[in-house]
């Protein structure tokens, strides 16, 4: 048995929202489109869906993974975690070591410069991962704890520019 975790950068920021602080910026427009077009993309793969998604607590990574829930009609079990907003890459590690072990397929929705170390370091290469971006990380155990840097093959990785022509648009039921 294997373990998935696809790492899911939140969309892209709106800098001109008056905020007091970081965390409570929004996603801007162009954000809330990429975060429902990678929801529908996720759902319409025929991938696996993620049974658990762990959230940052920011406004934009919640905002995110909201937009793309709805729009791809998925519906994992959701935990959000200060851990996630600002995390380095061994403190994702630390984190992703605590998973429950009945999940066996598992979304992380964070922050850059993050996301993109994590998959240097599970995988090599030089990768980065853009707003809205998705990757999908397979690692050859059967327990969370067993995850460690170089142990990950990157399965693949979708970055929302190739699908903004098939934007999202709300179902009619």
């Amino acid at each position: 048995m294997s373990k998935k975790l696809i790492l899911f950068r939140h969309g892209k920021s709106d800098w001109d929202a008056p905020v007091a602080d970081d965390h409570e910026r929004p996603l801007s427009l162009r954000g809330e489109r990429d975060a429902q077009n990678m929801g529908m993309l996720l759902a319409a793969s025929g991938r696996p869906l993620p049974q658990l998604v762990v959230c940052s607590t920011a406004v934009r990574a919640r905002a995110t993974l909201d937009l793309a829930m709805r729009a791809g009609d998925w519906s994992p079990e959701v935990i959000y975690s200060d851990d996630l907003y600002r995390a380095d890459a061994a403190g994702v590690l630390e984190l992703i070591h605590g998973l429950p072990a009945k999940a066996t397929k598992v979304m992380l929705v964070g922050h850059e410069p993050t996301w993109s170390e994590l998959v240097r370091g599970f995988c090599g290469g030089r990768v980065r991962m853009p707003t809205a971006g998705m990757a999908r990380l397979d690692f050859p155990v059967s327990r969370w704890e067993s995850i460690d840097f170089g142990l990950g093959e990157l399965v693949w990785l979708h970055q929302p520019k190739f699908f903004r022509k098939f934007r999202y648009a709300e179902r009619r039921h």
